[in-house]
């Protein structure tokens, strides 16, 4: 079991990455003690800010040593208080923001290597000054590490066509518990030799060792896109369209992300510089893009003939097509912004789930009955990524409902909504993570075989439990 620090252990782990590499005055540590949604508040007699592979394996073996748990810190951008140490003062932060540069870009092998506290949108730059495109697009890329986007396999809007950020990894560079590097950033896209290691970390939340560089998947530029938002009657209508594009189009659908109609006028309402093209004549939206590297596809066209030939079977109400960059990007922000609009509303239950895509219209169905049921203080907000089966099925709190009454709904919905999930073959947990605020619910749901060789993996990789404890697994 982790202890906590000595004083000589302190100075030891100072010493290691020099002045300027951490924090210990109370103001200084205090960004790091509070998770992003404000549900974990914890403490830590120091943070540490590596800024090499060495000094970060230096940090782990002094903390093997004398028993000391370490918590990975990112862009502290977690739902799930993945990233925050614990009430009792005893772990010790390392964040990864200084170890943040691009090691090498490889146009012609569609790759690069970044370092873990790169943001996503610095990644994605880039790959763009290369000409090339680093898929992964998430609300909070600005802030967002490419160490954090691995450590919980982030998703985000494209998981669609490029799939979850697993599927864009080509090797990892990661500092065990004991200090030992494990460099395996090779960037094959063919390398049969023996287990695939690396995966054993992406999702893992830093609970088995500290990402601190990737290889990454690359691919050609957009040439031609097309974008479009529109309105539809319900779930099911979406489902339609989505095997009528996909039919169509192929791989080129890159982003299918629905909004309920409240979802839309709260952003509106909440978020400046926000507005809605179609007014609110629809009961559901969807927003969709397609893309291609190719300039000649004409996929305006191909999107424009598709929507009309679904509108003329009943299955879209109306449709506006962007005709500028400017006008796609509006579309982008009033979609992006509905996490932002819910956090002015007012208080949020979320629940981030995934099914199989046909199960969506009775996800959100079954579960609007059973937010009815068990949380009336709160209006439903399902939206997400519907291309992918992945929804944020979250309560809004309900202007002049009690607020405590309205909180006191949350383990009650939770346990509920994750049965349902369950009956429909579907996860707990879609791209957040588990983090500290699932632990519990995991433990309790997951398959008795798959916990016991994760337990064991946790054992062989971290046997001192030193490594982000608490979080994706309960004690055992």
């Amino acid at each position: 079991m982790p202890r906590p620090p000595s004083s000589a252990t302190l100075a030891e782990l100072k010493a290691a990455v020099g002045p300027g590499g951490w924090l210990d005055c109370a103001g200084d540590v205090a960004p790091y003690l509070t998770d992003f949604r404000h549900l974990y508040q914890g403490a830590t007699p120091l943070v540490l800010m590596p800024r090499s592979v060495d000094e970060v394996a230096k940090i782990l073996a002094l903390c093997d040593r004398d028993e000391v748990a370490v918590v990975p810190h990112g862009g502290n951008t977690s739902y799930c208080g993945g990233a925050t140490p614990d009430e009792s003062g005893s772990q010790i932060v390392v964040s990864m923001r200084r170890l943040n540069r691009v090691r090498h870009i490889d146009a012609a092998n569609y790759s690069m290597i970044v370092e873990a506290g790169c943001t996503l949108a610095g990644a994605q730059a880039a790959a763009r000054e290369a000409d090339r495109l680093f898929p992964l697009s998430l609300g909070s890329e600005g802030t967002a590490q490419i160490g954090g986007n691995l450590s919980t396999n982030a998703g985000g809007t494209a998981v669609l066509r490029y799939g979850m950020m697993r599927d864009l990894v080509l090797g990892l560079e990661v500092v065990l518990a004991d200090g030992r590097v494990l460099a395996a950033l090779k960037s094959l896209r063919k390398d049969n030799t023996g287990y695939d290691v690396k995966s054993l970390f992406i999702g893992a939340e830093g609970t088995l060792g500290i990402i601190t560089a990737a290889s990454l998947k690359l691919f050609p530029l957009p040439a031609d896109t097309a974008t479009a938002l529109v309105g539809i009657d319900s779930p099911r209508h979406a489902l339609e369209l989505l095997t009528r594009l996909r039919t169509a189009a192929g791989d080129q659908v890159t982003s299918f992300e629905l909004m309920p109609r409240i979802a839309v006028e709260m952003t509106v309402k909440y978020v400046a510089g926000v507005a809605n093209p179609l007014a609110f004549d629809s009961p559901w939206y969807l927003l969709i893009e397609l893309s291609s590297p190719n300039p000649n596809q004409n996929l305006t066209g191909l999107l424009t003939s598709q929507l009309e030939d679904a509108a003329a079977a009943g299955t879209v109400k109306d449709a506006m097509l962007a005709t500028s960059l400017a006008q796609a990007q509006a579309m982008w922000k009033l979609r992006e912004s509905v996490p932002e609009a819910q956090r002015r509303h007012g208080a949020s239950i979320k629940h981030d789930v995934s099914v199989p895509v046909s199960a969506i219209p009775v996800l959100i169905e079954k579960g609007t009955a059973l937010a009815n049921e068990l949380a009336p203080e709160g209006d439903v907000v399902s939206y997400g990524h519907a291309g992918d089966g992945n929804l944020h099925f979250n309560l809004s709190q309900k202007p002049g409902a009690d607020l405590e009454l309205f909180a006191g709904r949350t383990h009650v919905l939770e346990h509920a909504m994750f049965d349902l999930v369950e009956s429909l073959g579907g996860s707990i947990s879609a791209e957040h993570g588990i983090g500290r605020l699932k632990a519990g619910e995991f433990a309790r749901r997951a398959d008795p075989v798959e916990l016991r060789v994760m337990h064991e993996l946790k054992r062989a990789l971290d046997p001192k439990g030193i490594l982000n404890p608490g979080k994706v697994l309960c004690a055992n």
